[in-house]
């Protein structure tokens, strides 16, 4: 009898539509691919700052066009990302922290099925929670300040 290779049966595969399928995963990967995307927004937005900043140089004319391009809706809003991104990273960055310092995992036990994660406890939970929430009350609050009225 003949053996059929692994890549021979691709019927399974779900490919890159399954890859990037929020259903599929537990907080514990949604909190590891925002953490990931949230540290590359928060580079670009780094990378622009310099180049918008470095328009200091130009003269005033310049740093003026720079200021008009960013004092728009649509600057507004890139504003209000960067503060839940920074947020979001900031909060869940610490409690990447306490995790790696054992702080809040669950007691080693034997992998039995259903090979549900021990170290995805509610304390963990509640720490992707409240990094959320913090995110979410940052976000309202750059925007009431961005967008209020004087």
């Amino acid at each position: 009898m003949e053996k059929a290779s692994p890549s021979a049966d691709r019927s399974n595969r779900e490919g890159i539509v399954g890859w990037l399928n929020p259903s599929r995963y537990g907080w514990e990967r949604v909190s590891y691919w925002l953490q990931r995307l949230t540290g590359v927004g928060l580079l670009a937005y780094f990378i622009g700052h310099i180049y918008e900043t470095s328009n200091l140089t130009g003269g005033i004319n310049a740093w003026n066009a720079m200021m008009e391009l960013t004092q728009t809706p649509l600057g507004h809003m890139v504003l209000i990302l960067v503060i839940g991104m920074s947020t979001f990273h900031s909060a869940n960055g610490i409690r990447l922290i306490f995790t790696h310092g054992g702080k809040g995992l669950g007691k080693a036990g034997r992998p039995d099925y259903p090979y549900d994660a021990a170290s995805l406890n509610y304390r963990q939970k509640s720490g992707i929670w409240i990094a959320l929430i913090l995110a979410a009350v940052a976000m309202l609050y750059g925007a009431s300040v961005l967008f209020g009225g004087e």
